[in-house]
């Protein structure tokens, strides 16, 4: 899971299923539809692919004799996307090598994506000293993988968890995700949460392809199931932001046990303002999980919060100096992110 330094996002949410009933709810004169949606608390995998190539990191090229890095020299920073060079299309690492090697010593035109902006830089490449293999002095990555906890599943078998969005564990980046497949898991251990150390469920892909995630978004990952997973509970209703409330809730997770459980917390500092995934503070206070992860610890990301009978969202971050208190986003945040599949 995710901290406030966030090295790396470890858990994606998978949701329970929403199924739109007759509930209603007057708001200052307004009948507002209450959806009622599958409570998750069971770990999911993905297997993901960027829409284009994503920018790491830099790594110099030692070249006549010299350290140069024309990727930098060139503008070019982690977190950009490349998604072009010389207007061919490029969607892989070695597409990418390819077309470097391709053009020689000329001066490429790449084009990325930035802040939601298109780009263009030029960028020449040059002869490693060591093999002659032309290089750009850069770090790229087109793919990836890792577990997480759904949130919720709707009557239509899509789904939403995670309550944040897989992001670059250097450039904290929010990673272009091209497609992405949901993958069945077993935890097979854990390492404990501690200040500044934030611990981590440990799992393996134990199932063959059971979904697709389509969305990576700030609020959630959404895609759909191919068959409604078993999951540990039935369905609630949600809460609105304007109905949670500082106090006693609980959440579901997914330990080494793999045995999806119950556990207490408290959240305060609700800011019901928030549009992002930090709405409000977790706090761990049942002493088995406590005694079992230390608190929040990466792979609970999008592990349900329950109040007063309700869903009113998920855990989303841990704090790294103190594993016990987290933060928690809206449920309607998630459901608001995830459109159309939330229909």
């Amino acid at each position: 899971m995710n901290s406030n330094k966030i090295k790396r996002r470890g858990g994606f949410l998978l949701a329970i299923l929403l199924i739109i009933t007759a509930l209603t709810l007057p708001v200052m004169g307004v009948t507002r539809e209450r959806p009622t949606l599958y409570v998750g608390g069971i770990p999911f995998g993905v297997r993901f692919f960027t829409d284009g190539v994503l920018v790491v990191g830099y790594c110099d090229v030692q070249s006549g004799g010299g350290a140069h890095n024309p990727a930098k020299d060139a503008g070019l920073r982690p977190g950009d996307c490349i998604y072009q060079i010389n207007e061919e299309k490029i969607d892989s690492a070695a597409n990418l090598a390819e077309a470097i090697e391709k053009n020689g010593t000329c001066p490429l035109t790449l084009s990325f994506r930035r802040e939601g902006k298109e780009r263009t830089a030029r960028i020449t490449p040059l002869p490693c000293d060591e093999d002659g293999r032309l290089r750009t002095g850069l770090y790229v990555r087109d793919s990836g993988a890792g577990i997480g906890t759904v949130t919720f599943v709707t009557e239509q078998n899509t789904f939403g968890g995670l309550g944040h969005g897989i992001c670059d564990g250097e450039s904290g980046t929010l990673i272009p995700m091209a497609r992405g497949s949901v993958m069945g898991v077993t935890i097979a251990g854990m390492n404990k949460g501690a200040a500044g150390a934030p611990g981590e469920l440990k799992g393996h892909f134990s199932a063959g392809k059971t979904g697709s995630l389509t969305q990576n978004t700030p609020c959630g990952v959404f895609g759909a199931f191919a068959e409604r997973p078993s999951l540990p509970t039935g369905a609630l209703p949600i809460a609105y932001r304007d109905e949670v409330h500082d106090g006693a809730v609980t959440l579901w997770c997914t330990l080494d046990d793999n045995v999806p459980r119950e556990y207490n917390a408290e959240i305060t500092a609700i800011n019901r303002a928030a549009e992002g995934n930090k709405c409000f503070t977790v706090h761990i206070t049942d002493k088995a999980l406590l005694e079992k992860t230390g608190g929040i610890i990466q792979g609970m990301s999008g592990s349900p919060i329950i109040q007063d009978g309700h869903l009113v969202g998920a855990v989303t971050h841990v704090l790294i100096g103190d594993p016990t208190t987290g933060y928690g986003i809206f449920i309607e945040n998630m459901l608001n992110q995830m459109g159309d599949l939330a229909e």
